[in-house]
């Protein structure tokens, strides 16, 4: 991480300089530990320059030129993600940098960090990856400007972008690079996105809307996520091209003079953004090797006197043991990043690694979690997924699971059991999130019992999201029948246990397809279970996610129709007032929110009603008055 350590180690140049917006922590939770630990591996010499100063180009040079090339990513999440919050105000606080400190990385950190790289070292080899680059590699809405903007590539004048799990890819590209030097061909890789000025004479794969006809057209742009939605399984994907032009650009006519598009105007095509198809998934024994790599699990030394770097102590002492989700929801970015086959650990590697943990010195006897994007699924979703691809057009579990979908989850269940069996191990918890309908569809009873009798620290987080069918079906969740059979069924397990162990359900409010008629159904919700939700999440447009594209275009792309999007922030406001109507900072937003949508029969002092009217606020009750406070 400094020139004197690479001096230490007699190098005098580098082959690979790793740029992140995050503090750098060597641990597998990590993105940038993991792909630089491969390459070191792999014999390369690697340097991290962490969080640099971004104002000039001076902190770029501090390694001097890398022989082969410059890999940039914004971190373990997008940079304006850390930065904002879903209001648009600057946070206070970044877990991801020492001390938690916030303000420690730029805005589009992939995009600056760029620009400076190249600034300090013309001619560099540039390659973007990790989550920011990924989920940004076409022309995507950005939330933070309510604009659609270029692929980050363009953008950022690189020369590649790694997307997904860039293990593969990065391997890939160190191979060509070591063997043919710098001018190495490096196209033709899987999970990587080139610009280009023409189509390549072999291209047989999906030519997407042009960036002009999305500006223009915004079915446009949900036809052509759409497109992408459904080129993700590295078995079936195609190759997708975006063309960039410029709208009515002067054309050569036909006799040689200058002519300009008239009518219906087509752009002149300058570049075209290319994706190859994703990676192949690593298989148990690669992925293995990734977890085996000779991590510290710590944070580099001199982030001690500034208070470490928080985002370590939530993963220090648990275990990832997959990668990948089937689960579909609208709202997430697996789908694009990580993609649908679930990929697994060995019951080997993660024994390994649990044994290193319980040598550490301040290990307690808990190991805090063991899973991955959903703790319970350890195994592909069927067993033709691996040969024909997931299907394109439906989802695993919902609305209801497919009758192909392998439910089994005795693998995981003799996992935990090996974990919790180990020296110095008191408990071993699951925190990762639980998929309750997967779990419920599952004939055998064991692990839901065994979850709750070893393996819940009191409570149990699950995400049912909301309870309004249309919202749902727009979200890609289940029934909110399946939730309430779920919570009946942990409250049975429990009771049978003897134990007094909670759910905690997470909602989401002004998500597309909710307007106040659906969150005054969920306040009423909460009213009847006597239910304070801990926090409301307001749905956060970031980009690589189909509630996003519904967000931004009205439509949702899965079917063509309209749907409603909470687009204002008193809309907004008004709905996340509506599940928090019991805080009396929101009353007069509730009472707003109530009169709006012709509900003031939830106004007054009966025991359905959620707020008293204003005009009883401050004002001294008469005893009728007392008497319906007293009792409803």
């Amino acid at each position: 991480m400094t020139r004197s350590e690479m001096e230490e180690r007699g190098w005098d140049q580098l082959d690979f300089l790793c740029i992140t917006g995050d503090a750098y922590v060597d641990h597998p939770s990590f993105g940038i530990a993991i792909i630089s630990r491969l390459l070191e591996a792999e014999g390369f010499r690697v340097g991290i320059l962490a969080q640099p100063d971004y104002h000039s180009a001076e902190d770029f040079k501090r390694f001097g030129k890398p022989r082969l090339g410059i890999l940039i990513t914004g971190g373990n999440l997008d940079s304006m993600v850390s930065n904002y919050t879903v209001s648009k105000k600057p946070r206070r606080r970044d877990a991801y940098s020492p001390g938690g400190v916030g303000g420690r990385r730029p805005d589009r950190a992939s995009i600056v960090y760029a620009i400076r790289a190249r600034e300090a070292h013309k001619g560099i080899l540039i390659i973007l990856g990790g989550l920011e680059a990924s989920l940004r590699r076409f022309a995507h809405y950005d939330y933070w400007e309510d604009r659609l903007r270029r692929s980050i590539l363009l953008d950022a004048k690189a020369d590649l972008l790694v997307y997904g799990m860039g293990e593969r890819g990065i391997l890939e590209i160190a191979k060509r690079l070591r063997e043919q030097g710098r001018d190495a061909n490096l196209k033709g890789i899987r999970g990587t996105v080139y610009a280009t000025s023409s189509l390549p004479p072999d291209f047989q794969g999906i030519l997407l809307p042009s960036y002009e006809e999305l500006l223009k057209d915004r079915t446009a742009y949900a036809r052509s996520f759409l497109l992408q939605y459904q080129n993700t399984d590295p078995v079936t994907s195609l190759p997708l091209a975006e063309p960039y032009g410029i709208v009515g650009a002067s054309v050569q006519g036909a006799e040689g003079s200058d002519t300009k598009n008239s009518g219906n105007e087509r752009p002149l095509i300058q570049r075209f953004v290319i994706q190859e198809p994703p990676a192949f998934p690593l298989s148990m024994e690669e992925l293995d090797r990734v977890y085996a790599l000779p991590y510290t699990r710590t944070y580099h030394p001199s982030y001690e006197t500034q208070g470490g770097v928080p985002a370590l102590e939530e993963v220090r002492f648990s275990l990832i043991s997959s990668r990948g989700c089937f689960g579909g929801c609208s709202f997430c970015a697996l789908t694009f990043h990580q993609g649908r086959i679930v990929q697994s650990r060995s019951h080997e590697s993660l024994l390994q690694e649990a044994m290193e943990l319980t040598q550490l010195p301040d290990f307690k006897g808990y190991i805090h979690d063991v899973g991955g994007p959903t703790a319970n699924f350890r195994h592909t979703a069927c067993s033709k997924q691996l040969r024909s691809g997931s299907c394109p057009n439906r989802l695993c579990l919902v609305p209801k699971p497919c009758p192909n979908l392998k439910i089994d989850h005795q693998d995981y269940l003799q996992l935990l059991r090996k974990l919790r069996s180990l020296p110095k191990v008191k408990k071993v918890f699951v925190r990762s999130g639980i998929r309750y309908d997967y779990l419920l569809a599952d004939p055998d009873p064991s692990f839901f019992r065994e979850l709750c009798q070893f393996h819940v620290s009191g409570q149990l987080k699950v995400a049912p999201e909301h309870i309004t069918p249309r919202v749902l079906e727009a979200m890609g969740k289940p029934s909110f029948d399946v939730y309430r059979r779920f919570e009946r069924e942990y409250q049975r397990i429990n009771k049978e246990l003897q134990k007094e162990q909670y759910l905690v359900p997470y909602f989401i409010s002004s998500h597309p397809g909710s307007d106040l008629e659906a969150a005054i159904e969920l306040a009423e919700y909460f009213r009847d279970h006597h239910f304070i939700p801990e926090q409301v999440q307001d749905f956060y447009p970031t980009p690589g996610t189909l509630s996003t594209c519904m967000y931004y275009t009205g439509i949702d792309p899965r079917t063509g129709k309209e749907i409603y999007v909470p687009r204002s922030a008193h809309e907004k406001a008004l709905q996340r007032a509506l599940l928090q109507y019991r805080d009396p900072k929101h009353h007069s937003l509730v009472v707003e929110a109530l009169t709006k949508a012709g509900r003031t029969d939830l106004i007054g002092f009966g025991p359905k009603c959620l707020v008293r009217p204003l005009s009883a606020l401050g004002r001294p009750l008469n005893r009728k008055s007392k008497r319906l406070r007293k009792h409803g």
